[in-house]
């Protein structure tokens, strides 16, 4: 047996040479850190996302913003995920705060104003969310320009905003002459800030705001004429009022909504609602509030107004709770219901219990605006 020693000497020959390490330079060992912290950071952001998304589908147990920053975030995170999505004919709605916050409505040009600010607001927080390109159209352009001297420095503020109005729509001779006359009794004069907020670049997003139901149709206009496929937002409109309206001598007709708004999803909608019901026994009459509540891409829940102005949720459902149904859930989670089918029951609801346009599914060329 050969020495240990020889052993040895014959393995490390028998070795091939390992080829010498090279050390990283100085500027690969300072950019290897930053490379992972970037990742670590493109990881955070998309667990965020994936935790946000999944926070929205649940839906929300207990909703009380705490200031309309809040309210408007939310609107803005909604609003992202239906574009994500790929839906393009959407509808936000939160005329009235849910908690006591400061609204001005102490007359109608307040409240104008109080929707552009909220507008501009969702704008704002959509463009540092997802870059998007946004216009924000009023109903004529007196308000457009109204509006531009008001807001002039909130909109200065917001990158690739622009704006427009009704009015661009194209028309025939007699609407040209009457629109005409209306920009001269309203002393319609331009301005330097006419075309300050024109943009070449293509919007991706349009916003019609502060329309009043003879406006729906102007709307369904512009869209056709400019829209194209980018995403168009309702804005708190107060659709469900405007439809009301539809049919109506000097309205448009019906079919207006079976034709073009049963196209627009609702992404954040909050409507409010007051009761009372007469009991038997003290206190005799119960007053109780609640409201139809969405938030894309949860589902649609009925939330029952607490006492400390919170709003929980007693139901939910994949379409639309109708008014009539909401106020069931309501009464059925309170106690309060009458039993299915007696005398009570049809004495309080009635032979109807929903409005025609929800009543009318058969006749609607799309049933996104329930989903």
């Amino acid at each position: 047996m050969a020495p240990l020693s020889t052993a040895i000497r014959s393995f490390r020959l028998s070795r091939s040479p390992a080829a010498p390490r090279a050390l990283p330079s100085p500027a690969t060992r300072l950019a290897a850190p930053s490379r992972r912290r970037r990742a670590r950071s493109v990881r955070a952001e998309a667990a965020k996302d994936v935790e946000e998304a999944v926070e929205l589908k649940a839906g929300v147990a207990v909703y009380k913003p705490r200031s309309y920053e809040v309210l408007v975030s939310d609107a803005a995170r909604s609003l992202a995920a239906a574009i994500d999505d790929g839906r393009t004919r959407l509808e936000i709605e939160f005329p009235y705060a849910p908690t006591p916050l400061p609204l001005p409505l102490g007359s109608s040009d307040e409240f104008i104003d109080a929707n552009v600010q909220l507008a501009l607001a969702v704008v704002r927080n959509l463009k540092q969310l997802r870059g998007t390109r946004s216009c924000i159209v009023f109903p004529d352009q007196p308000e457009k320009r109204r509006g531009s001297q008001i807001f002039k420095t909130a909109i200065d503020s917001i990158e690739g905003i622009s704006i427009s109005s009704l009015d661009d729509v194209p028309t025939g001779p007699v609407d040209t002459f009457f629109r005409s006359i209306r920009n001269t009794l309203d002393f319609d004069f331009a301005d330097d800030n006419e075309d300050q907020w024109k943009s070449d670049e293509q919007t991706s997003l349009y916003i019609f705001i502060n329309s009043s139901t003879q406006d729906l149709s102007s709307i369904e206009k512009y869209v056709e004429n400019f829209a194209g496929s980018a995403a168009v937002v309702l804005f708190n409109l107060e659709l469900d009022t405007l439809r009301s309206d539809l049919g109506l001598l000097g309205f448009p007709p019906k079919d207006l909504h079976y034709r073009f708004l049963s196209q627009f999803t609702p992404v954040f909608y909050i409507r409010q609602r007051d009761y009372s019901k007469t009991i038997a026994v003290t206190p005799y009459i119960v007053n109780y509030s609640g409201a139809v509540f969405r938030q894309y891409p949860g589902p649609w829940q009925v939330m029952l107004k607490q006492a400390d102005g919170s709003y929980a949720c007693v139901a939910e459902s994949a379409s639309r709770f109708t008014l009539g149904q909401a106020k069931d859930e309501l009464l059925r989670v309170l106690g309060l219901q009458e039993e299915e089918g007696s005398s009570l029951q049809f004495l309080r609801q009635g032979y109807k219990n929903a409005t025609w346009w929800e009543e009318n599914v058969d006749q609607e060329e799309s049933t996104a605006w329930r989903t």
